[in-house]
């Protein structure tokens, strides 16, 4: 077994942070999968990357004859590759019982403040794509939490994207329950609902860390693992708790925690930085190619989730102490996010947009 492989004894399963036509038809993503890979998450920054070249050209000359707009062929686009990835995953799906083999599509970025927008697309993406093996990705935002909760009593999968505190956190677990609460009254099955919570790591560090300088060198690099522990923390109350236990009986499987943004940003950091600390049981961590080769050249797996949990509350207070407001960082850091992804999905879509002048009659230009 490769270190990726290995990670599956422990309890943690590896996802890819990336997608591609190319990787799709080349073989690519087979091999990864054949190394232990066992799901896959999008954005829209990722298929801003994905389409910028000329390999989906004639089907966009194609789709804009049907009289499709830039928009329309995005997702027309971006729906079909995640088809292709599900198929890819579904033997996975299909070894693990429903509990991995899973390929992400995020609503559009523009509709972060907007609930109902959320859930009607939500709705839409979900019916389109049609493999049991998706989930679509909401972001945890004050006004995404009803749409979260909507949506998985409606039966939808979800994946609950850009989380940067506990708090917040522990605000999607509860709307996880209710929405499997609301899914059992309706008659509905939540043994095969599954969803994740991805919290996001090394942004927390980037955006801490100069902070701590040149006072409390000594916390740099830890805000964001001690917030993972702290969640994970708060997982094994949750979903341990009597709050979760009807559902348990029922079938029902807790919110697995998703550790993401979990490729090193600071070059003077271990470039396993955000895999090594957070290994253990429930757990999936979604990694860019480049983090996935490092952990295969000199990943050393193990169980660490548990190690110095009881040290983690003690960096918390000092992080306090020295002036960081982890609340105030995560509202920061939302919004940042937010912006991250609606930048390359208008660059996405003039893209595309630029293409459609192109396009004539009969081919594109």
């Amino acid at each position: 077994m490769n270190s990726i492989q290995q990670l599956e004894t422990f309890g943690q399963s590896v996802w890819l942070d990336f997608i591609s036509r190319k990787a799709i038809n080349d073989g690519t993503l087979k091999e990864l999968i054949e190394k232990g890979i066992v799901g896959m998450t999008s954005n829209p920054a990722i298929f801003e990357k994905s389409m910028a070249g000329n390999e989906y050209d004639a089907e966009i000359a194609a789709l804009a004859r049907e009289g499709k707009n830039a928009n329309a062929i995005y997702e027309a686009l971006a729906i079909e590759d995640v088809q292709a990835a599900a198929d890819l995953l579904r033997p996975v799906f299909d070894r693990t019982k429903g509990d991995d083999g899973y390929i992400s599509l995020e609503v559009s970025p523009l509709l972060a403040r907007d609930t109902k927008g959320t859930i009607r697309e939500a709705q839409e993406l979900w019916k389109r794509v049609d493999r049991p093996n998706s989930m679509i990705k909401i972001p945890a935002t004050v006004e995404g939490l009803p749409a979260i909760e909507e949506s998985l009593a409606s039966g939808i999968n979800i994946n609950v994207t850009l989380l940067f505190s506990v708090e917040r956190y522990a605000a999607v677990a509860e709307k996880y329950i209710r929405g499997l609460d609301r899914l059992n009254a309706s008659g509905g099955d939540v043994s095969k609902i599954r969803s994740v919570a991805s919290f996001f790591l090394s942004r927390i560090d980037t955006m801490v860390d100069p902070t701590l300088a040149p006072k409390h060198p000594e916390l740099a690099g830890k805000a964001a693992i001690a917030c993972a522990k702290h969640a994970y923390e708060a997982y094994g109350e949750i979903f341990g708790g009597s709050r979760f236990q009807h559902l348990t009986a029922l079938g029902a499987k807790p919110q697995r925690l998703l550790w993401a943004s979990t490729s090193t940003k600071n070059p003077s950091y271990p470039d396993t930085m955000y895999v090594e600390p957070l290994i253990g049981s429930s757990t999936v961590n979604t990694m860019p190619l480049e983090t996935i080769e490092a952990y295969l050249d000199h990943g050393k797996p193990a169980s660490r989730i548990a190690d110095g949990m009881a040290e983690i509350h003690q960096t918390l207070k000092a992080l306090e102490s020295a002036s960081v407001d982890l609340g105030l960082v995560a509202a920061k850091l939302e919004e940042e996010a937010l912006v991250k992804f609606i930048d390359p999905f208008n660059k996405l879509v003039a893209g595309i947009q630029s293409k459609l002048s192109g396009v004539s009659a009969g081919s594109p230009a």
